[in-house]
C-alpha cells in the first residue's frame, strides 16, 4: 500500500506518516508488516506498508492508501 506526498514538505510528511503506520501495526500487534518511506525526488515522497495478500483487503479499507501494487523481493 502506498501513500503519495508532493511538495516542499513531502519528505517530512511521508516520514511522519510512516511513524503513524508503524504505530498502527504495533497497536494491532500485526506480524510480518514492513513500513517505510522513500524519497522519489526533492518534491515527491511516499510512505508505504508491505502486507500479506490475505490482509490487504481489510487493511486497505481501514487505512485507505492512495494506491497499491504487488511487492516482490528482488
Amino acid at each position: 500500500m502506498i501513500w503519495d506526498f508532493r511538495g516542499r514538505e513531502a519528505k517530512h510528511i511521508a516520514e511522519h506518516h510512516k511513524k503513524h503506520l508503524q504505530e498502527y501495526v504495533d497497536a494491532k500487534s500485526l506480524d510480518h508488516i514492513i513500513c517505510g518511506s522513500k524519497d522519489l525526488s526533492p518534491m515527491y515522497s511516499i510512505a508505504f506498508m508491505v502486507v500479506n495478500e490475505e490482509d490487504s483487503e481489510s487493511l486497505r479499507s481501514i487505512l485507505r492508501p492512495h494506491r497499491g501494487q504487488i511487492y516482490q523481493e528482488e
